[in-house]
């Protein structure tokens, strides 16, 4: 027993292959011959030199090279399906064995895009591609997008609008997140704002952000309804708590310019307001007051020279009851339309001029001309107020505002009964017309209105109502006895 245990000692310590031990004989050393003989080995096996290196197969018996392998494949493939039939039926479990050839493959074609197939248990040689029978299974180039990082924010705002995934924890600095934010309210999507606004919310500290929204009226909302949404109590207190705050400081330091008494200081400090933390809508009426007393400043300074000097006939004819500055637009207005109604529009104090700059509406802007243009008693420029041309040269009278108000400033200014009842007239309502012609006592308007409505008996009972024998009489029974004959 101790003989043959000798002997199997010394055969596998004589094999050229070893088995696996768990000894810590597989050091470095150890592992860098073992690399070095492995290469070389290598290099033996595509120089097809076979002999001094023993080949085993699958179920380790010695057989040919791989070369040889791979020939004897390739030759034998017509043989190989009755090989593995054999095989199945008589249930083996190992490969069969390849007779030893000598093969013209080697190893180095394997790398030339030849593929080795494994079909059944054997092995077949083919000069196909890998990609025809193993297609690369990834994404379009196009969806890679979806998940890049160099979108900018207006691009990303748009890819969101749209329901792509967009990954903004590229956006690091504290610009690059307002103008995110700045891009999606621009947007108009409620959706975008929101997310952008949580992006936010979770990666700006609390001070920054409230200071940030305090400028972005519309994220600042935004932020607001979603807080309530979402029940965080405390943020919400907190934010319009600041807010409240901001604006009360706001407004406070606005009314200041009320205490300022010199004109021009009063002027710069509306200017100073101007860039105070509002909203658009109200940072647009201070930049109006603003303007407008820096209007009033000049206009003032020039009619009080030519008031003084006595060179303008409407000032010695109408002298000025108190001064422009510091009055509201509609009332620089009217001014305006009574000093300087005739004034081009390139002046400061031209009628025209304060509409185009503040933007006047149409109808504010003929209501406060007419008063003004009536109390002077310039009919004349009445007329041209509401009296158009089309392109053929045809002249129309239209009012934005309507002809029966039109007719009621009239009567106030105490317009005479001609003019009145030339813009009774133009008031389109029959029923409308003959009230205010009965009850400014537009008589010709009322005969002329019955007459059209063929109406005898009102005619006949508004007869009563005039003087007798004076010209509405006459003409009354005039339509009256035309009526009797035409009937007739």
């Amino acid at each position: 027993m101790s003989r043959a245990r000798a002997d199997e000692e010394e055969y596998w310590h004589s094999s050229k292959f070893r088995a696996f031990t768990f000894d810590d004989e597989d050091d470095e050393l150890s592992q860098l011959k073992e690399s070095k003989r492995a290469v070389n080995s290598l290099r033996d096996i595509v120089d097809d030199d076979d002999d001094d290196l023993e080949r085993v197969s699958w179920s380790g018996e010695p057989v040919g090279s791989i070369s040889w392998s791979i020939k004897e494949t390739a030759s034998s493939s017509t043989s190989s399906l009755e090989g593995r039939e054999s095989s199945l039926q008589k249930g083996s479990s190992s490969y069969a064995a390849f007779p030893k050839q000598v093969s013209s493959y080697s190893l180095s074609s394997l790398f030339k895009g030849e593929v080795l197939h494994i079909q059944y248990g054997q092995m077949a040689l083919s000069d196909t591609g890998v990609k025809n029978y193993a297609p690369e299974l990834r994404r379009p180039k196009a969806e890679y997008k979806d998940y890049s990082s160099d979108w900018s924010p207006k691009d990303t705002v748009r890819r969101m609008q749209r329901g792509k995934v967009c990954s903004l924890e590229r956006f690091r600095s504290l610009q690059d997140k307002l103008m995110l934010l700045d891009e999606a309210v621009a947007g108009h999507d409620g959706n975008v704002i929101t997310a952008v606004l949580i992006f936010l919310k979770r990666t700006l500290r609390r001070e920054i952000l409230f200071r940030e929204l305090e400028v972005r009226q519309v994220a600042l909302c935004h932020l607001i309804h979603f807080l309530k949404e979402t029940g965080e109590q405390k943020l919400l207190l907190d934010l319009l708590r600041l807010c409240f705050f901001s604006l009360s400081l706001q407004l406070s330091q606005y009314r200041e310019h009320l205490n300022i008494q010199d004109v021009e200081k009063r002027r710069e400090f509306l200017k100073g307001c101007v860039g105070l933390p509002f909203s658009a809508e109200d940072t647009s009426h201070i930049q109006d007051h603003y303007t407008l007393l820096e209007r009033q400043i000049i206009i003032e300074a020039n009619d009080r020279h030519l008031e003084t000097a006595g060179q303008s006939e409407i000032f010695r004819k109408y002298p000025r009851k108190a001064s422009i500055l510091n009055m509201p637009l509609v009332t620089t207005l009217f001014y305006s339309c009574f000093y300087h109604y005739t004034e081009a529009e390139g002046t400061f104090s031209s009628p025209t001029n304060l509409k185009k700059t503040f933007k006047i509406p149409d109808k504010q802007y003929v209501l406060t001309a007419l008063a003004a243009r009536a109390k002077l008693r310039a009919w004349d420029d009445v007329d041209a107020l509401f009296t158009t041309k089309n392109w053929l040269g045809y002249t129309k009278r239209k009012a934005p505002i309507g002809f029966h108000r039109v007719v009621d400033i009239l009567q106030r200014n105490n317009a005479p009964v001609q003019v009145l009842q030339e813009y009774v007239r133009l008031v389109e309502d029959v029923e409308t017309r003959l009230n205010l012609a009965t009850k400014y006592k537009c008589h010709d308007v009322v005969i002329e209105t019955y007459r059209d409505l063929k109406d005898r008996i009102q005619l006949t009972a508004y007869k009563c109502k005039v003087e007798r024998g004076s010209a509405e009489e006459e003409k009354i029974n005039s339509v009256l006895n035309n009526t009797v004959r035409s009937a007739t």
